[in-house]
């Protein structure tokens, strides 16, 4: 959840690039946020990086440093919990994103050799650790390999040495780690979106990577001290990409990318005269893919929404049977899995830890592993047997948008692929095809009319309680538009099959508790009209998201939002935008800073 950043090369004032990386980083966590530079010393802060930054009001000048933010989990948001953290000597300092679990133990026996703790942090034990170790070893780096064989857990880290300036020590286990190689420099990082401003070129390291870098070199060494090669990879999007382009906020920003999106996400990819689809990354397993029995889709959070509406379509569509589960609870499980399974796995970030470990425990029992994920170079690209890369730039608003817009387009996508090897007419494909192809404008129509969802939210802002309902392919939907607006703007709002309101639901409903009713003309359009008359006959107010032309839901609520017309199998596409929308303008209303939500980072790579 924590972001890190480190720099080694010829730019003397290092404070300003290490404070730009954190800036670009801020999106993994926000709590706190900290730098060291060997020949400088160290600042830092309680709060963003902008709290940090009136710290460092004049330069700071060196050859290297190492930068991190914070997103707290052992210790409380504070000024003495915020890393770098260091040893007793001030010499070794440590930035961390991970879990340290044997920290108690590491920790007790330090303090009965003298040692002395400043924070409550599970990561100062590697600090201290190293400092334990140099006594013994010939080199910083050395003592880094053995403190890191000691450490259980997870972590991507930065480790710098004052006896050293230059160097920087970089180590993955569970945790992702980039390293930017750049014209006589180096830069670490817990992603590549602070790297790419100075390079395209990186090399993702894998879990047991120690990473030794000098302003024109790098060695990357297993935790056994042997070297391996790792190929570097070229960065397909460039650092204005991950700016906000004169929006407000980068979640408007990425909300209004939805049409490129879409034409992002299937360029390349549709044979509308054939009604085929052509996937490269699943040419290699396509034969395996045609006797497959059952695929388990595995995603947290939005992507685990999405997998929802893949259920939908894969199943309807492919008739391939499908099973959604939560990353988190999965990996828990004793999961019935065999070699006709396909174990498909949603991560925007593909650095999910609870989807990462699904894979891998799909991967044990002889399951197909598929990935659909945005970075390249994650962990689940580069774990899974195939997949299928979504092409939607980079997502900096912790709550998804573009994403799952995405996500959808590609298990579309899937469906259309098995569907035609499975049974699916060559007319029904084109007929998908044809449609795909214009949901880029109907989205910009929708976009378009961004001022009439602002005015709803504003009428709607001090509702204290929202119920979303959908039914099919959309209530997949309602629960996403529930959990946009819980994460930015702090409104309890519940997501609900419309048939399920009678089962519990239905209870909360009064003149204080809108519902958003997400009812195009498809062929449950009845079935939720009814939906809206039990609601309305307890006075509920009801917002309706509607299929344009409709004139007779008009009458039955108190706001509508129109959407263009396109077949059942797309319409999530359409309806999530208004939803996205509204969740925006509520919290903005509210002046909340909606990149930020309290208490979430954007990327989960811990339990």
């Amino acid at each position: 959840m924590c972001g890190i950043f480190g720099y080694t090369g010829t730019t003397t004032a290092v404070s300003e690039v290490l404070l730009e990386g954190l800036t670009t980083l801020e999106y993994r966590g926000y709590d706190s946020a900290g730098i060291f530079i060997p020949q400088a010393g160290s600042a830092r802060a309680k709060g963003a990086v902008a709290e940090l930054r009136q710290k460092v009001a004049e330069p700071l000048w060196g050859v290297s440093g190492i930068a991190h933010l914070r997103w707290a989990t052992h210790g409380e948001p504070s000024e003495k919990n915020a890393h770098p953290h260091h040893d007793c000597t001030g010499e070794i300092w440590v930035v961390h994103n991970g879990i340290i679990e044997n920290f108690r133990e590491l920790k007790d026996e330090l303090q009965k050799r003298g040692h002395t703790f400043a924070s409550e942090t599970d990561t100062e034990v590697l600090a201290h650790l190293i400092e334990e170790h140099l006594k013994n070893e010939g080199s910083f780096e050395a003592a880094a390999i053995a403190a890191l064989k000691e450490v259980q857990g997870t972590y991507g880290v930065a480790l710098q040495y004052e006896g050293d300036p230059e160097l920087i020590v970089g180590a993955r286990m569970g945790a992702p780690v980039v390293v930017g190689l750049g014209k006589d420099a180096r830069f670490i990082a817990s992603d590549a979106s602070p790297i790419v401003r100075h390079t395209q070129e990186v090399v993702f390291l894998e879990d047991g990577d120690i990473a030794i870098l000098r302003p024109d070199s790098h060695t990357i060494r297993r935790l056994d001290n042997t070297v391996v090669k790792r190929e570097s990879q070229l960065v397909d999007w460039h650092a204005a990409e991950a700016q906000k382009g004169g929006y407000p906020h980068f979640m408007l920003k990425e909300i209004m990318e939805g049409p490129a999106v879409v034409e992002n996400t299937v360029r390349g990819r549709l044979i509308a005269a054939e009604g085929r689809v052509k996937l490269g990354g699943l040419e290699s397993v396509a034969a395996k893919l045609r006797d497959i029995k059952r695929i388990i889709i595995v995603g947290c959070g939005t992507a685990y929404y999405a997998g929802l509406v893949g259920e939908y379509l894969l199943e309807s569509e492919a008739g391939v049977p499908v099973e959604v589960e939560l990353g988190s609870e999965f990996r828990y499980r004793n999961p019935v899995i065999d070699t006709n399974t396909a174990i498909l796995a949603i991560s925007q970030s593909g650095e999910t830890a609870d989807t990462l470990e699904a894979i891998r425990e799909g991967k044990r029992r002889g399951a197909l592993t598929l990935g659909i994920v945005n970075t390249v170079g994650s962990s689940i690209a580069r774990e899974t047997d195939a997949g299928i890369y979504n092409h939607a730039g980079p997502e900096i608003g912790v709550a998804s948008t573009k994403a799952l817009v995405s996500q959808i387009v590609t298990l579309v996508l899937l469906t259309v692929f098995l569907g035609r090897t499975r049974g699916m007419s060559q007319g029904r494909g084109r007929e998908i095809i044809e449609e795909i192809q214009v949901l880029p404008s109907k989205i910009a129509a929708i976009l378009a009319r961004a001022g009439d969802i602002e005015k709803l939210a504003a009428r709607y802002k001090d509702a204290r309680n929202f119920l979303y309902i959908g039914r099919s392919c959309n209530y997949p939907i309602a629960l996403e538009g529930a959990l946009k607006l819980k994460e930015i703007s702090y409104v309890h709002a519940e997501g609900c099959g419309a048939g399920e309101m009678k089962h519990g639901s239905l209870a909360m409903i009064d003149k204080a508790f809108p519902t958003v009713a997400i009812a195009p003309q498809n062929m449950v359009y009845e079935k939720m009209l009814s939906n809206i008359q039990e609601i309305k006959a307890r006075k509920g107010p009801v917002i309706a998201i509607a299929t344009e032309g409709d004139t007779n839901i008009r009458s039955l609520v108190d706001d509508v939002f129109y959407i263009p017309k396109t077949m059942h199998l797309l319409e999530s596409i359409l309806t999530v935008v208004p939803l996205q929308l509204f969740a925006y303008y509520v919290a903005t209303a509210k002046g909340l800073n909606v990149d930020r939500p309290r208490n979430l980072a954007k990327s989960v790579t811990v339990e």
